[in-house]
C-alpha cells in the first residue's frame, strides 16, 4: 500500500454528492500538514477538469478516468490508490464492478450505500476475499447511517462506563432535521422496489432487521411503521425514512464487534413529534404519507448552498435498562442530512481509513472506524455527540 501514488480518490466526483465531496477536500485540508494526496475519478475527463475548476481545487490535482462499464479502469483506479470514496449510485447498478476490484488489489473502500439487498450480497460475495486480500469494504458512511451507528456505539460505551454493561433497549429518536432525502437516495429505493418485485424473496431480507447479519437473528424488533407514545421523551412518533436500512447496520456493527452490546440488544428509530393530540394527529400524518411522493430530485442534483448551510438534524438516543435506567446521548449536525452533512462525513471515514489498521473484510463504520471516526467527525465536520443527563 505505501508504494501507490495516492491516499484517496473521489470516483464520481462530476456528480452533485461527488464534487461536494471533492471541494471538501480541497479547501479543508489545504496546505495542512495530514493533507492528502488526493484524485477526482469519472466517466468524463473535460467534466472532472471543469469540476476541479468550478470548485477551486488545486490545478495539479489528478484527474482519472474510469468508468463502471469498463473494469480494467476500475482495477487500474483501485490498484493507484489506498482508499477510493464512491458516490456513484444506485449501487445495485453501478456499484459491484468497484468493490470487485477494490476487493482484488487490497483497496480501501467507502460509500454511501442504503440499499440493503445489495450489500447483503456484497457481504456473501466478499466478505472472505476482503478478508485475505486486506480491502476494508465499508458501506453507508453517510446519513445513512453514521450518526446512527456511531450514535448508539457513542451511547453504549457511556453506559458500559456508567453501569458495567451495555443497555438492553435503544431508542434512536430524531428530534429535528431540515434538509430532505438526495436525488441518489430517491433513485435507490426506486431500484430497490424493482428488485423486490423481480425477486420476491428479497422482501424477507428487507423487512429483518438482521438482514445483515448472517447466520445471526436477534430477538424481535419494532417495525416501527405504527405511530406511538414514547414515555421516555414524552412526545409522540412517527415512522422514519431511513429506519430500515440505519437499524439493520447497527445490529450488523454489534454482530462486527461479537455482539459487544449483548444479543439481545433491540434497537429502532422513530420521528418525533410534538405531545398532545397535536402530536398524535401529526404522527398518524407522517405514518400514512409517502415522503418520496413528491420528490422531484434526481440523482445528480440536489439543494442550493444556502439550503444545505441552513439544514441541520438533532438525533436522541435513549438507553433503558429493565430496572427504569436509562442513559442519553444525542448526535448533532450542522448542515443537511442528505448532502452536506453527508459529503463531509464520506471524506472524513475516507481519512479515518488511512489511518485504520484494521483487518479486512466487510465492515460498517461504527465496528470499524468506531471511536477514531467520532474524533475527526467532531473535530473536522460539524458534528456534535455528547451525553444528555
Amino acid at each position: 500500500m505505501a508504494s501507490r501514488d495516492l491516499d484517496i480518490i473521489v470516483y464520481g466526483a462530476t456528480g452533485f454528492t461527488g464534487r461536494l465531496v471533492a471541494e471538501y477536500l480541497a479547501h479543508r485540508y489545504r496546505g495542512r500538514d495530514d493533507a492528502p494526496k488526493w484524485a477526482m475519478a469519472g466517466r468524463s475527463l473535460a467534466k472532472l477538469a471543469e469540476v476541479r475548476d468550478l470548485i477551486g481545487a488545486d490545478e495539479e490535482t489528478p484527474l482519472i478516468v474510469a468508468d463502471a462499464s469498463d473494469p480494467a479502469s476500475l482495477d487500474a483506479m483501485a490498484e493507484s490508490t489506498k482508499v477510493v470514496l464512491t458516490t456513484v449510485g444506485p449501487y445495485q447498478l453501478y456499484g459491484a464492478p468497484l468493490v470487485a476490484a477494490c476487493v482484488k488489489a487490497g483497496t480501501a473502500y467507502a460509500d454511501l450505500c442504503g440499499e440493503p439487498g445489495w450489500m447483503r450480497e456484497m457481504i456473501d460475495e466478499h466478505q472472505d476475499a476482503a478478508k485475505a486480500s486486506g480491502a476494508r469494504i465499508t458501506f453507508s458512511c453517510g446519513f445513512d447511517s453514521i450518526p446512527f451507528d456511531l450514535g448508539v456505539l457513542f451511547l453504549q460505551a457511556e453506559a458500559v462506563k456508567r453501569h458495567g454493561k451495555p443497555a438492553p433497549r435503544v431508542k434512536g429518536r430524531v428530534r429535528k432535521m431540515a434538509g430532505g432525502a438526495s436525488g441518489g437516495t430517491i433513485a435507490s429505493l426506486t431500484e430497490t422496489l424493482k428488485a423486490v418485485a423481480k425477486k420476491p424473496s428479497l422482501a424477507l431480507l428487507l423487512k429483518s432487521s438482521f438482514a445483515l447479519t448472517p447466520g445471526f437473528e436477534g430477538p424481535s424488533q419494532p417495525t416501527g411503521l405504527i405511530p406511538e407514545y414514547d414515555a421516555a421523551t414524552g412526545t409522540w412518533t412517527a415512522p422514519f425514512v431511513m429506519a430500515a436500512i440505519n437499524t439493520k447496520n447497527v445490529h450488523r456493527t454489534n454482530y462486527l464487534l461479537g455482539h459487544a452490546w449483548g444479543d439481545d440488544l433491540v434497537y429502532d428509530e422513530m420521528m418525533m413529534t410534538t405531545i398532545g393530540d397535536a402530536g398524535k394527529a401529526m404522527a398518524e400524518a407522517i405514518a400514512k404519507a409517502n415522503p418520496f411522493g413528491d420528490a422531484k430530485l434526481q440523482p445528480g442534483e440536489g439543494p442550493s448552498k444556502e439550503e444545505r448551510e441552513n439544514g441541520f438534524y438533532d438525533i436522541l438516543f435513549v438507553g433503558e435498562y429493565p430496572d427504569g435506567t436509562m442513559v442519553r446521548a444525542s448526535v448533532q449536525g450542522d448542515r443537511d442530512p442528505g448532502y452536506g452533512s453527508t459529503s463531509k462525513m464520506l471524506a472524513e471515514t475516507g481519512i479515518a481509513l488511512l489511518e485504520n489498521n484494521g483487518e479486512g473484510g466487510v465492515w460498517t463504520p461504527g465496528a470499524l472506524l468506531g471511536q477514531a471516526l467520532i474524533d475527526r467527525l467532531t473535530a473536522n465536520a460539524g458534528l456534535t455527540f455528547q451525553i444528555e443527563d
